[in-house]
């Protein structure tokens, strides 16, 4: 059975494009690996076996495409978030959603500052909403591991934000 890519980019292209944003903080990339995730599975759609949801397949293809990019441009850990996304003037959605919500700001930098698998582990659980068996097809991780880098982020996650408390 074919997927209807028009149907499947108006479902799932918000939530793609701020996956892959959370993952590389910049909005010009998120929009690039956007757009090359659903190119990709458009070429790739014969792949697809109905074993697990669109969005999922999707998830993942997103996924190795910014492992892609960050191998290509040979960095070896993911760079701290640089804020150029509060000197600019943007409507786009999630700079503008951060700008007007400091809690959020600070969330948001203490999630980049964590262990990137915990950070991943932590966005398609906590922040995406999907389920341990989802999120470990995603990633190709057992159950256990997204278990534990979820576990583990967070604490790392409430440790950061209680430092910036005091």
């Amino acid at each position: 059975m074919a997927l209807n890519f028009e149907t499947e980019y108006e479902l799932h292209s918000d939530r793609i494009y701020q996956y892959i944003y959370f993952l590389v903080g910049k909005t010009e990339l998120a929009e690039d690996l956007t757009q090359e995730t659903f190119i990709k599975a458009f070429q790739q759609q014969y792949t697809f076996r109905h074993e697990a949801s669109s969005l999922t397949w999707l998830m993942r293809i997103a996924r190795n495409l910014v492992y892609d990019y960050f191998r290509r441009k040979k960095i070896i850990s993911f760079l701290p978030f640089t804020r150029e996304h509060e000197e600019k003037e943007s409507t786009y959605e999630p700079e503008n959603w951060l700008e007007r919500n400091e809690e959020s700001k600070k969330l948001y930098s203490a999630l980049l500052a964590i262990k990137f698998d915990y950070r991943e582990a932590i966005i398609l659980r906590k922040i995406e909403g999907f389920s341990i068996k989802e999120t470990a097809h995603i990633l190709r991780w057992s159950e256990s591991k997204v278990k534990n880098c979820t576990e583990r982020g967070m604490k790392a996650l409430r440790e950061i934000l209680m430092e910036g408390g005091d």
